[in-house]
């Protein structure tokens, strides 16, 4: 069961079933309570608080509108855990994140200056022999891996560095080091994940993915950054708005 400390407060002006429903949902996002956790049925958990049953019903109703929880019949209330929306725009997933209230997290699996490849060299418009940083992240809500994140850069005035973008976002970063991002070309796909991959996310091998490749652009139209990223397809959506001719 799905049991968390809760001191609810009831000097605030926050209603309880409020604080009770934005602790679960931290605890959510977060990775405390992880999907297929089965929440306390409503009676136990108004033992617990100490409060009454419709006001425990009104916490968990906000969870279910929020995407957050189910509830089954014969199962009782589970975590499914939220998904990542995403619009499409030239943005840093680490803000995007931070915007909604998540705990991004993020290791650096590996991070050099190389010499780029033919592939990384033709989509950036470098010269052969050009050198590059090359870096490989995981990125994380809180305890739960999200997605692997491999770019290209050409090689700044100063190294970045593990802790930099351990403690950051990537665009964060580079705009220090003097990086400016205009625009991008994007595309999206699918694919299934290899067992390096679906290891590292925590999914089983052939789980879907969503797919990204994108190549951001200065104001000169100079390609700065070329990402290729890979996102658990449980937990991670574009919204795209579409208007009329």
């Amino acid at each position: 069961m799905g049991e968390l400390k809760i001191e609810v407060d009831r000097s605030s002006p926050v209603p309880l079933y409020l604080q009770i429903a934005e602790a679960y949902e931290r605890a959510i996002r977060d990775g405390a309570l992880s999907p297929g956790t089965k929440l306390d049925n409503e009676i136990a958990l108004a033992d617990q608080f100490n409060i009454s049953r419709p006001t425990i019903r009104q916490a968990m109703d906000k969870l279910v509108r929020e995407g957050l929880v189910v509830r089954r019949r014969g199962v009782g209330t589970q975590v499914v855990g939220p998904r990542v929306r995403r619009n499409l725009k030239l943005s840093s997933l680490y803000n995007d994140l931070q915007e909604v209230g998540a705990e991004p997290k993020t290791e650096v699996l590996s991070l050099e200056v190389t010499t780029a490849d033919d592939d990384a060299r033709e989509l950036l418009g470098l010269a052969e022999g050009t050198e590059v940083h090359h870096l490989r992240r995981l990125r994380s809500i809180g305890q739960r891996p999200l997605g692997l994140m491999e770019n290209w850069i050409p090689r700044t005035a100063a190294d970045m560095t593990v802790a930099e973008l351990e403690h950051d976002g990537l665009y964060n970063v580079l705009r220090r080091y003097g990086v400016e991002f205009h625009m991008a070309q994007q595309t999206v796909g699918a694919a299934a994940a290899t067992e390096a991959q679906a290891q590292l996310l925590g999914i089983e091998p052939g789980a879907p993915l969503v797919t990204v490749q994108r190549i951001a652009l200065d104001s000169r139209d100079s390609p700065v950054e070329l990402g290729r990223h890979v996102y658990r397809a449980d937990l991670y959506s574009f919204d795209v708005t579409l208007m009329h001719d």
